[in-house]
């Protein structure tokens, strides 16, 4: 580990300074910098910056070879171009990323000759199923979604979802906003756009599947109607590790899924009505422009709002279509044309919150 990043979790983050010793940690402020500092031993050769540039300092670190990008939300993209910019491999955990800049960050990759692995798990899943595969006999991605806590309940049910409710997933164990945005099948929303520019495949080619047993990570169709499904247990360490060691496999101890004659795999199609904010990630993805960093702004001000119970879990979808239909989309965006519309949209998703989304 070269360099390290975190945003206030300082106590977290002395501890991995003094078991790896990294050259450099980048936090969030001048004051969280400080309290890091305060934490550390005398004579730690650790390097701590700070802020926005602090965290592009670090992506882009000289001695790294590999650059694995993990913030939550739009907060990712930037230091995500600093890494490739640098030339670094990227292993990306921040689908926002590409969901914001799907072309600006794509182009610059492959500008650079940059590779740009997927952590998530379903992107993992289908990285794993094209390998040794032509990527033109591919005919559709099947991304699959577990369908949240939520999948079961009766939609005249959904405006009482309180946010514990909505943070007690049901396979997995993820941070605040990431398991809010599978309660919406936002996250699904957002993987389909990531999927189309990680994989060059057109949205109307990418179909959700619901599984709601998570073993199926995903599948990738084929023109012969083949099908190639990545299996495993609900859990990010395998996903992780490939990007990490990628081409090699590490041997990780982790169980195989259980094979037995009670094991049922089960699936079905998403349902758009009770979960629309799946159906505006296709709108975003379909329009483009500077549309999706719209929806990714305002979802994450409303998800925001939400987890503050500051407004309902049925007002998400609100906030969001009404941002998006406010919004004068820039057809083919440049970089600053895409921080632009992400400031417009958190503006006016703020706005709409305190509306209800009306």
């Amino acid at each position: 580990m070269k360099a390290v990043a975190a945003k206030h979790n300082v106590t977290l983050l002395a501890e991995q300074i003094r078991e790896f010793a990294p050259e450099a940690a980048a936090v969030f402020d001048a004051s969280t910098a400080r309290q890091l500092g305060q934490l550390l031993p005398t004579g730690c050769r650790t390097r701590i910056l700070y802020g926005a540039e602090g965290y592009n300092t670090a992506a882009s670190w000289e001695s790294a070879e590999l650059t694995l990008t993990a913030m939550v939300g739009a907060a990712g993209l930037l230091p995500t171009l600093a890494a490739i910019d640098s030339g670094k491999t990227v292993a990306l955990a921040n689908k926002e990323t590409l969901v914001m800049a799907g072309s600006v960050v794509t182009a610059r990759a492959a500008a650079r000759g940059v590779v740009i692995l997927p952590v998530d798990s379903e992107h993992s899943a289908i990285f794993q199923c094209l390998q040794g595969q032509r990527r033109e006999d591919a005919a559709q991605i099947l991304l699959t979604a577990s369908g949240g806590p939520f999948h079961l309940r009766a939609r005249e049910e959904f405006a009482a979802i309180t946010p514990a409710e909505a943070l007690r997933h049901p396979n997995w164990s993820m941070g605040a906003k990431i398991t809010i945005d599978s309660a919406t099948l936002m996250n699904k929303g957002l993987e389909v756009i990531e999927a189309k520019w990680l994989f060059g495949i057109p949205q109307d080619r990418i179909r959700v599947v619901v599984h709601p047993q998570s073993i199926i990570h995903s599948m990738v169709a084929f023109r012969d109607s083949s099908v190639i499904a990545q299996l495993g247990v609900p859990d990010m360490k395998a996903a992780i590790a490939y990007a990490l060691s990628y081409p090699e496999r590490l041997a990780l101890g982790q169980p195989l899924p259980t094979f037995s004659s009670d094991t049922h795999l089960t699936f079905s199609e998403p349902d758009l009505v009770k979960f629309p904010c799946l159906d505006l990630a296709y709108e975003a993805c379909r329009r483009g422009g500077t549309l999706p960093a719209v929806l990714n702004a305002a979802n994450e001000i409303a998800v925001n709002a939400f987890l503050q119970e500051r407004t309902a879990f049925t007002a998400i979808p609100l906030i969001v279509r009404g941002t998006m239909e406010a919004h004068v989309p820039v057809s083919d965006p440049g970089l600053e044309d895409i921080l632009a519309a992400d400031r417009w949209a958190r503006k006016k998703a703020s706005e709409l919150t305190s509306s209800g989304g009306r």
